[in-house]
């Protein structure tokens, strides 16, 4: 683990599960996972659709995240508290940025943006993004650090195609 101090934050840079605290993780992915668990699991009551979610993101965390090479989870932290988080994996002819989140009452504050950057320098490479179309908040996260959309659809790893997602770059 590599942390480096920006501001009154620091980011955190895990390339191994027990590097990063999966409770505080999962307070920045408490929104996602809810959504998660409602639509894979409507049939359960609402503290088990989460629960579902959060197994289901530490299983593929353990299980294959961590287990690729060259994956690293990065997340903004102060005084111990996760703010902000993503995940960069190998893609193509760079890395591929995924799952970033911002805990929803530190919104629109900047965090989203500067860890993009920080990011960006620590991968010193080309990163690609996959960006539903509709959420537009992160379309213009991802525009303020300079990534360019390049494919009305994306392509994931396995081969399988999004058409309701953008491809975007920052070279």
């Amino acid at each position: 683990m590599i942390m480096a101090e920006a501001g009154v934050f620091m980011l955190r840079i895990a390339k191994r599960m027990n590097e990063l605290s999966f409770g505080k993780l999962m307070e920045v992915y408490e929104e996602g996972n809810l959504e998660n668990g409602r639509d894979l699991w409507p049939e359960e009551p609402q503290w088990r659709q989460i629960a579902l979610a959060e197994q289901e993101f530490y299983a593929y965390l353990q299980q294959v995240f961590f287990k690729t090479e060259g994956a690293v989870y990065l997340i903004w932290e102060e005084g111990g508290r996760y703010y902000s988080a993503l995940r960069l994996e190998p893609y193509r002819d760079g890395l591929l940025l995924e799952a970033l989140e911002t805990m929803p009452e530190h919104r629109k504050k900047g965090y989203a943006v500067s860890l993009v950057n920080a990011a960006a320098a620590y991968a010193g490479t080309r990163i690609y993004s996959h960006v539903s179309k509709k959420n537009i908040p992160s379309l213009r996260t991802h525009e303020k650090c300079g990534f360019q959309k390049i494919l009305d659809y994306a392509v994931y790893a396995d081969g399988s195609v999004n058409d309701r997602c953008y491809t975007l770059v920052r070279e």
